[in-house]
């Protein structure tokens, strides 16, 4: 066998496992690595402005391919930069692989420069994290972590290099090297059945489909498996796309937050849930004697130990999303050919004829600018092909309850953890593993100043995106769940800029430090003007291939609504009365469902 450096062989190993687009900063510590990158010319890097945000852009890129992103950097605070990012992708299950540098292995215990112990730091927000301080066994331990982040519910891992160990020599033979296969278990037919037995004996079933079900790369198989039981299907935040929300089965959202209001009452109207890769997160539940209440559960996930976590199902099986779905169509076939198969039609019509009802107003002529007119004028702007980037706030909430997702990976959130800051470097991460796509960003104006730095990585490596920021000058969110406690305490942005007039009080001129980071930028002030907005925004993107930021000034104070109950969600604002005041709703609004501002359902 060859002798070559350890990096050498990283590269090599990188390159065989698949994980070929990196972004990160190069520095003393982890320079070695970039040397081996550099001379062998096979892992794309882009270079990111801070390391938050290039484990967000690894992530975002992981999210949007279901490959693995690369995020590296040097000792210290680099690794310690990239913990929230491995906090985003754990609580979401994403596979990601930070690679830190570090001091050397005899400077360890003698607080040397930069030198954090980011194994013991990294370990309750990844998988696996360790500090590898044997040349030799840096190639097992890479082909330990890929398994790891492959294996059951995937997710991050970090390998801390020691500059010492980087600089090694080691015998290395990468025909030699195989990738380990992932442990992922898969469910039974006997355990099908049993799914199916209790199923069948149910009036009004229904499939909660969750991220996991993307994960496994099942989307169709899903979609098969509800047509042939012809029964409802309700994506969660982290499974939206899993079915189309035009597909007659698609039920709507179920939460407090992120929901549709039809979503809710179909599922409520049920009386047996079947749970596929998801987690029972508290904002899709709300109160579990209400989500609870009159319906039987059977609860199919990778990971055992989210079976139970919440509460204990009538049936849990552990299982990957899409191994699952194989048993059980299968078995779902054998039953329709011997004629056993109830008729869910009935069912069925129901919770679609549903998605003509109980719709919100979004056909606001206000200025300024009430949100529900931007997701509107978005339903219009943007194709059934784009993909959708946001992370967290009242702009990601309202955006969830009004926006249409068509295919699985075409809604990128960072769901459980919502780091504000996220959505500008996922995105970045989204365009490189979907060149030439149409990617769409939706931003609050605070979660787009967190990491604004990041658009010049946009306009250095031309990653053309568009980027909604809908901007109150507040921190909506916070703000509305102050409103208990009577207050309004530090959550306006807005200052007279004396360098900005025009912006009128709203504080920070965006499109001018857009346009100084090297992006594009437009602001609409007008509800009437935000067509030509987003076309404005294509046509620089297409023409600049840089990041465009399209302004939208939105009214300070608007509520949107949630609430603790799946039947107790607070309405703020005026509800549709007529179909020309949802014009973008998947279905057109019954007039006899019109109902008044202040209701709840």
């Amino acid at each position: 066998m060859a002798k070559l450096r350890v990096v050498d062989a990283i590269v090599l190993i990188l390159e065989k496992e698949g994980a070929i687009e990196a972004f990160g900063l190069p520095g003393a510590a982890i320079n070695p690595l970039y040397s081996a990158m550099q001379r062998r010319g096979t892992i794309r890097h882009t270079l990111a402005r801070h390391v938050e945000g290039a484990s967000h852009m690894a992530d975002g890129y992981s999210r949007a391919t279901g490959k693995i992103g690369l995020c590296l950097g040097t000792s210290g605070p680099a690794g310690t930069d990239m913990i929230t990012g491995l906090y985003a992708a754990i609580a979401d299950s994403i596979p990601m692989l930070c690679i830190t540098g570090q001091a050397p292995t005899d400077k360890l215990h003698k607080e040397d420069f930069q030198a954090v112990d980011i194994e013991s730091i990294a370990k309750p927000v990844t998988k696996f994290a360790a500090t590898i301080l044997e040349p030799g066994l840096v190639p097992g331990y890479f082909a330990k972590a890929f398994q790891i982040m492959r294996s059951a519910r995937p997710g991050p891992v970090l390998l801390d290099l020691p500059i010492n160990v980087q600089m090694a020599e080691i015998e290395f033979d990468i025909d030699a090297y195989e990738p380990l296969v992932p442990d992922k278990p898969a469910a039974t037919r006997g355990q099908a059945e049993k799914v199916l037995d209790l199923l069948v004996a149910s009036k009004h079933p229904m499939i909660i489909a969750g991220g996991g079900v993307i994960n496994a790369n099942a989307s169709g198989k899903l979609v098969e498996l509800a047509e042939l039981l012809n029964i409802p299907v309700s994506p969660t935040l982290m499974g939206w796309g899993t079915i189309p929300d035009d597909h007659r089965l698609q039920s709507g959202m179920v939460g407090i937050q992120t929901h549709t209001r039809y979503g809710n009452v179909s599922f409520l109207a049920s009386d047996f849930v079947l749970g596929l890769g998801n987690r029972w997160a508290n904002r899709h539940t709300g109160g579990l004697d209400t989500y609870r209440k009159g319906r039987k559960f059977v609860h199919i996930d990778i990971e055992g130990t989210q079976i139970g976590r919440v509460f204990s199902p009538d049936l849990g099986i552990i299982s990957d999303a899409g191994a699952a779905i194989d048993q059980l169509l299968a078995a779902a076939r054998d039953r329709k050919a011997a004629g056993t198969l109830p008729d869910y039609s009935a069912w069925a019509d129901q919770c679609t004829a549903r998605k003509g009802t109980l719709h919100r107003k979004t056909n606001f002529e206000n200025m300024p600018i009430k949100p529900q007119r931007v997701y509107q004028e978005m339903n219009e702007a943007f194709g059934r092909d784009t993909t959708y980037v946001s992370t967290i706030g009242l702009s990601q909430i309202a955006g969830a309850q009004m926006l249409h997702v068509y295919g699985p990976r075409q809604w990128i959130n960072a769901g459980q953890a919502g780091p504000l800051g996220w959505t500008g470097p996922a995105a970045l991460g989204v365009v490189r593993g979907k060149p030439n796509s149409t990617v769409v960003a939706l931003s609050g104006d605070y979660d787009f100043q967190f990491m604004i730095e990041e658009l010049a990585v946009g306009a250095q490596f031309k990653l053309p995106y568009i980027h909604v920021v809908v901007n109150n000058s507040y921190l909506g969110l916070i703000r509305q769940s102050q409103r208990p406690f009577e207050m309004d305490y530090h959550v306006s942005l807005g200052f007279e800029n004396i360098n900005s007039p025009e912006t009128n009080g709203y504080g920070v001129d965006h499109v001018k430090v857009a346009e100084g980071l090297g992006c594009k930028a437009v602001r609409v002030e007008d509800p009437s003007k935000l067509a030509e907005g987003f076309a404005e925004a294509g046509r620089l993107a297409a023409e600049f291939q840089v990041p465009v930021v399209v302004e939208v000034i939105l009214e300070r104070v608007t509520n949107i609504a949630m609430g603790a109950e799946l039947d107790a969600v607070n309405e703020f604002e005026d509800l549709a009365t007529a179909a020309a005041d949802a014009p973008t709703a998947l279905a057109p609004l019954e007039a006899s469902h019109g109902v008044h501002a202040g209701a709840s359902v």
